[in-house]
């Protein structure tokens, strides 16, 4: 059963009724950029073709209930209510199920982006075939989903970059994670062979053609099946020491330094603190420069790029693991144009630039390593720049 008829199946086994309609919103990968978001920095993701589902319809009260394929109960709470909840104070747990803090973040974040308050309640049922825990925005999903779902339901005429604001609140202050705005505004910008460049302070963006299909080149998703979460550990660390860093260099945020910067960093910083400081400062540049090779030269020159950026990940930033590192080290060895993890780091998973006739070779090589090392088998599959949200039904 597809994710669309998932969702569509469940509303009718919670309300008894069929659907008013399916929304969906795309995961995204992050093609190079990563830990700029939060540091109003520079990002270049597109959405990817996989999907969550949310089929919704409103009630004749003013409850709200959300239910889920990967949970066996539904939650529901009044729409008044909601406010109780959320924002979620610093470090504690959700009020509700994580998963469905998601969701109802999103439905009380809407109601702080000026929006008019909503007259009746509505039920809400989602699937999603975005793999979870992946690094590829699963919870941009089910907030891009949910909010344009909502955003058609309630008749409030939101644009996208408010819709992605809206999502970004939600996981900020009902979910608890310190993320950046970049998945929200991948997943509700993606255009179809283009990668979405983001100014995160200014929220400028421009769609930047990625040229793969012309040039006969695939991207590689390997999986490594390693979950992580943004919600704890090392990514609110993270977030902590490039604030520590702009502090100490003057700076509101490190968007406003630069590798001229650098020597002075280290200077004023422990070692921890400035290789975290680096990598943003360098990390911003590889993304600039993406942009101007992907346009000059086309997407094979950006390999060394991308190569870059994963070596920063693994030793500056310290948000690699081994077997990403494996999945890097095995797509280069085996031709790949390019190879780094993507998304928050601490598992997750890593892309492969590569010729398309070497999918299934670069496939099984990776396996295979991942096979010899006594790590689980990686979950590997190809995808290409696609659609934001839409309704589908």
């Amino acid at each position: 059963m597809s994710a669309l008829d998932a969702a569509r199946t469940l509303f009718v086994e919670l309300t008894g009724s069929a659907p008013e309609g399916v929304w969906s919103a795309p995961g995204r990968v992050n093609l190079i950029g990563e830990h700029t978001d939060y540091n109003e920095g520079f990002v270049l993701p597109f959405a990817i073709p996989q999907r969550t589902f949310a089929a919704a319809g409103l009630r004749d009260d003013d409850r709200i209930r959300i239910a889920s394929t990967f949970a066996d109960e539904p939650v529901e709470v009044a729409l008044a209510d909601l406010g109780t909840l959320f924002p979620t104070p610093s470090g504690a747990e959700p009020g509700v199920p994580e998963w469905s803090a998601y969701a109802l973040g999103v439905a009380w974040a809407i109601g702080l982006a000026g929006a008019a308050a909503p007259s009746r309640g509505v039920d809400i049922a989602i699937a999603s075939d975005v793999p979870v825990g992946a690094g590829l925005s699963s919870s941009a999903a089910i907030e891009g989903a949910v909010a344009s779902a909502l955003d058609d339901l309630w008749d409030l005429g939101l644009d996208r970059v408010t819709l992605a604001q809206v999502g970004r609140r939600a996981e900020n202050e009902a979910v608890g994670a310190p993320t950046g705005i970049m998945d929200q505004m991948a997943s509700m910008l993606g255009r179809p062979d283009a990668a979405t460049f983001i100014d995160c302070r200014t929220l400028a963006t421009e769609s930047v053609p990625t040229g793969f299909t012309a040039e006969g080149l695939e991207v590689l998703i390997i999986d490594t099946q390693v979950k992580h979460s943004h919600s704890t550990g090392g990514y609110r660390e993270r977030r902590d020491a490039c604030e520590r860093g702009a502090a100490l260099l003057g700076f509101g945020s490190l968007r406003d330094a630069d590798a001229s910067d650098l020597a002075r960093a280290a200077e004023l910083m422990d070692d921890v603190t400035f290789r975290r400081v680096r990598h943003v400062i360098t990390e911003n540049q590889r993304v600039l420069d993406t942009v101007r090779v992907l346009a000059a030269d086309g997407p094979r020159a950006i390999g060394e790029l991308l190569v870059a950026s994963h070596a920063s990940m693994r030793d500056d930033f310290e948000i690699s693991v081994a077997e990403l590192d494996l999945a890097v080290e095995t797509a280069l060895a085996q031709g790949a144009v390019g190879a780094r993890m993507t998304g928050g780091g601490f598992g997750g998973a890593a892309i492969a630039l590569v010729e398309r006739e070497a999918v299934a070779q670069i496939a099984d090589a990776v396996t295979r390593a991942f096979a010899d090392a006594g790590f689980a088998a990686p979950h590997v599959f190809t995808v290409h720049p696609a659609d934001g949200p839409h309704r589908d039904a």
